[in-house]
């Protein structure tokens, strides 16, 4: 994910503590603690030859690469169906495909998000949730990733956009332009827009836009996108979100997705797998952790 990215030699001055919970969560949040919160990690694509004799055998066909990585993890942010709408032919594939109690979290059009900019979206708008519903119980959240340039005068916009969705989907959004985040006012309208309708946030943790791991939630699911940098900052950084979650299922957090992405997707699985064995160690769950082949050392000819 390029979006907050940063170079290399730049992260040592980045702050990545994360912010203060957000006032407003005390009025989505029961109260009331949750022993076992619902959980699920992972990643942002199935198909990564780079993963082939790390998580997947070393030669791998690509038409197994989903039924392989469903066995390994239990949900995906499904970023596909932000640059196509699939037919209902790969709806039915993915569902007989993927192992039980996988989940797809897809990501809304971007024809919708970014270039229509949520306006005179009704039909591709009905097509895409008829589409992902056909996943039936594998659907997990959906989320709508407003463009950089959706801003806060877009306010109107947004609230007609929401209204238009099918009342039983329940989605997360996105938000990215600084300014929702410069003016309180203004951030806590778009959270109060969020909570009528039951639609939850997506925080991001990034390196470059710390504005964006903003700790506000609009209902009692937590969504989060976090990029790792293939860095020593980021076990600490996973290590604070353990605190942070465990500070919100006291509050009333119910659910919790995290996708994990890096900028060398290679590392992915590692990064996830380290996710998952925190979230068990630490909240006596019994997430599927990933299991990763061996290392094959070859020989030295000489």
């Amino acid at each position: 994910m390029d979006f907050g990215k940063l170079p290399i030699h730049e992260l040592s001055k980045v702050d990545f503590t994360l912010q203060a919970d957000n006032a407003f969560n005390t009025k989505v949040l029961s109260g009331i603690p949750v022993k076992k919160p619902k959980v699920k990690v992972g990643c942002p694509e199935w198909a990564n030859k780079d993963w082939n004799g790390k998580i997947y055998p070393h030669k791998v066909n690509k038409g197994d690469y989903l039924r392989l990585h469903s066995k390994q993890f239990e949900t995906i942010e499904l970023n596909i169906t932000h640059y196509k709408i699939p037919n209902q032919d790969e709806v039915k594939a993915w569902k007989e495909d993927s192992a039980e109690g996988f989940t797809f979290n897809p990501k809304f059009p971007q024809v919708i998000t970014h270039d229509n900019l949520l306006q005179k979206s009704d039909a591709i708008t009905k097509v895409f949730c008829e589409r992902i519903f056909e996943l039936e119980e594998k659907l997990g959240i959906p989320f709508l990733q407003l463009a950089p340039y959706f801003m806060p005068k877009h306010f109107h916009i947004l609230e007609k956009y929401l209204k238009t969705l099918p009342t039983n989907l329940k989605i997360a959004v996105e938000f990215r332009h600084e300014d929702w985040f410069k003016n309180e006012k203004v951030w806590q309208q778009a959270l109060a827009l969020l909570q009528s309708y039951g639609h939850g946030t997506v925080i991001t943790d990034v390196s470059g836009r710390r504005d964006v791991a903003h700790q506000s939630l609009s209902n009692s699911i937590a969504m989060i996108r976090w990029t790792g940098n293939e860095h020593p900052s980021d076990y600490p950084r996973i290590d604070e979100w353990i605190q942070k979650l465990k500070l919100w299922f006291e509050k009333g957090v119910e659910e919790v997705y995290v996708f994990v992405h890096i900028n060398d997707k290679d590392c992915v699985p590692e990064l996830a797998y380290y996710w998952i064995q925190q979230f068990n160690l630490h909240f006596n769950l019994n997430l599927k952790e990933p299991k990763f082949l061996p290392k094959v050392e070859q020989m030295s000819l000489f």
